[in-house]
């Protein structure tokens, strides 16, 4: 499972939890998209979060 290469998001485990509070493992995945990137050197691609393109910390090449 990739990670975001802007902000680190990655998979997190936590727990479902029933009404009669019984615990199983359960993993959040972020949504992480490959795009192409515009980076100093020109473009490359990288997986980022929808959270990191929505708030512009990365600008997607053309």
């Amino acid at each position: 499972m990739a990670s975001c290469s802007v902000c680190g998001k990655k998979k997190v485990v936590g727990n479902n939890v029933s009404h009669a509070n019984n615990k199983t493992k359960r993993i959040l995945m972020p949504n992480i998209q490959k795009i192409r990137i515009q980076t100093n050197g020109g473009t490359k691609r990288a997986y980022v979060c929808t959270r990191c393109l929505r708030s512009k910390k990365v600008v997607k090449a053309a």
